[in-house]
């Protein structure tokens, strides 16, 4: 995926998030483990999000590209940052923001609570 299919979908995700009451706390949180897209509330919650953006369904949906060895990543980068901010007692979850650009209009979808943190 090039960089520039990768910020455009960052940029919609991002757009459409909001417009589902997430508050964007970080944008490409980035620290010695790795990078998170973004983390966000939404509601009374703290919520780490992976963007997944596609411009075809040949090597699966967006959602389906965060594996095992992403999930155990993004849960090392989330309890760093928790306990970066001292945020040990918010509630958190991961979701995974797919963004196709297969047709006249990019679609973008939110799978909210999409795994629980691995070890």
């Amino acid at each position: 995926m090039s960089r520039n299919l990768g910020e455009r979908g960052e940029a919609l995700a991002e757009v459409h998030l909001k417009s589902l009451g997430y508050r964007i706390l970080e944008r490409n949180y980035r620290c010695s483990l790795g990078e998170i897209d973004r983390i966000a509330v939404h509601g009374s919650t703290l919520v780490f999000l992976e963007v997944k953006a596609r411009r075809t369904g040949a090597f699966g949906s967006p959602l389906e590209a965060v594996d095992r060895r992403k999930r155990r990543k993004l849960t090392r980068l989330a309890r760093y940052y928790v306990a970066q901010k001292g945020l040990h007692d918010t509630p958190r979850r991961f979701d995974v923001v797919g963004v196709w650009f297969d047709g006249a209009e990019p679609r973008v979808e939110v799978l909210a609570n999409a795994f629980e943190a691995e070890e």
